[in-house]
């Protein structure tokens, strides 16, 4: 390995915590580069060696799936078959890892900390990372984070077990009630649906845990209920369905409409019968879930992580691994925004056609942003418009 080469890759390595490596490039990458040692090709190495990150979720979520399929199919370790011989058709000398984290929260602050280069996250937690609000508010907003695309709707659940005599959110009050992890998107929107339906922490009895933990929980009957948000089926709901039966209490009353006029990033929409063993259709509400970035990373860079999310190679590889991977698609990559675009992936949409100059994209947290008040009036807040509008 020339000096300049394991300097590079050991400079890379020590920005990713290996507690955390998950499926992605990086066991293709590591057996590329072993192949280029004494025994090996020499010209994987004539490659630079980039790694780029992308936070996930935790196992019992899609982000985690999602995340590990996006990491595969953007990676192009060094030595890798070319493309057109059915080989990566990622980015040329880049491994691309998915990190397990708590989710979107936690996604967004190791962004604004530079410990993550990406992540997924909900749209509406995107929204109040870039204004600086919500469970941000106690740090400047995060101007510069941007977005490579829409990937799929996430869709609230709130799961019981079928003989419960929980039939509304209502009902939660003095249950006990997991509201997801610390640092997931989870709980914000947990705590926003509480709200809408006149209650708090205070009125239930909350604990925090993973979306597996929680469905073992209730399993053994130690907690009541518990919310988890995600693009079904979401794995802890459909392994808990299979021990036990379950319910999902639906969001399609009064209180719901009133929790879509204050959340307009929220909108509605239905879990499928069949998406869990024994579960009618239920109607609910549904957000984005979106792929971010740090505004400082290279535009070329994620100009080319864009032009492989959307090579047909890829869309093949997603349409046979998740039912919502399917739902990946260049047509709705701009549907919802919550922030502005990366200029990197700006440019590929442009190239497609997907923009142009006269018809600029507008992210939906512009659409939502209050308009400056008239002079001599005082401010008043623009009306809630749905992502899209």
């Amino acid at each position: 390995m020339s000096d300049r080469a394991g300097t590079e890759l050991r400079t890379s390595a020590t920005r990713i915590d290996r507690r955390n490596l998950l499926r992605g490039g990086v066991a293709a990458g590591l057996a590329a580069l072993a192949g280029a040692g004494p025994f090996g090709s020499g010209d994987a190495l004539a490659q630079d060696i980039r790694f780029f990150q992308i936070g996930t979720g935790t196992t019992g979520g899609t982000y985690f799936l999602i995340g590990g399929l996006l990491a595969n199919a953007i990676s192009n370790p060094p030595g890798s078959r070319p493309c057109d011989r059915g080989g990566s058709c990622g980015v040329p000398g880049l491994i691309v890892v998915a990190q397990s984290t708590s989710g979107a929260v936690e996604n967004v602050m190791a962004m604004r900390d530079r410990r993550l280069e990406s992540g997924m996250v909900q749209a509406d937690i995107a929204y109040a990372a870039y204004l600086g609000r919500g469970p941000f508010s106690d740090a400047p907003a995060f101007d510069t984070l941007r977005s490579i695309a829409n990937l799929y709707t996430e869709t609230i659940h709130l799961v019981v077990r079928a003989e419960s005599g929980i039939r509304t959110v209502a009902d939660l009050k003095g249950k006990a009630v997991a509201m997801g992890e610390k640092g997931s998107g989870t709980l914000v929107s947990a705590r926003a649906l509480l709200n809408a339906y006149k209650l708090s922490e205070k009125r239930v009895k909350p604990v925090y845990l993973s979306p597996g933990t929680a469905g073992d929980r209730l399993a053994d009957g130690e907690i009541d209920a518990f919310f988890i948000i995600g693009g079904y089926p979401l794995p802890a709901v459909a392994d808990l369905a299979q021990r036990l039966p379950i319910r999902l209490i639906p969001f399609d009353d009064e209180h719901a409409a009133e929790l879509e006029k204050r959340l307009p990033l929220f909108t509605e929409t239905q879990i499928e019968e069949g998406a869990y063993r024994g579960v009618p259709a239920v109607r609910t509400l549904g957000v984005g879930a979106q792929w971010a970035v740090r505004g400082d990373i290279d535009a070329d860079l994620v100009y080319g992580i864009t032009q492989a999310l959307w090579n047909p190679t890829t869309a093949k590889i997603l349409s046979n691994s998740h039912p919502r991977a399917d739902s990946i698609n260049l047509e709705s990559a701009l549907s919802g925004l919550a922030v502005p675009l990366h200029p990197g992936a700006e440019r590929f949409y442009r190239e497609a056609g997907l923009i142009t100059e006269t018809a600029e994209v507008v992210p939906a947290v512009e659409l939502n942003r209050p308009a400056p008040p008239a002079a001599g009036s005082s401010p008043a807040p623009a009306p809630a418009r749905k992502p899209g509008q």
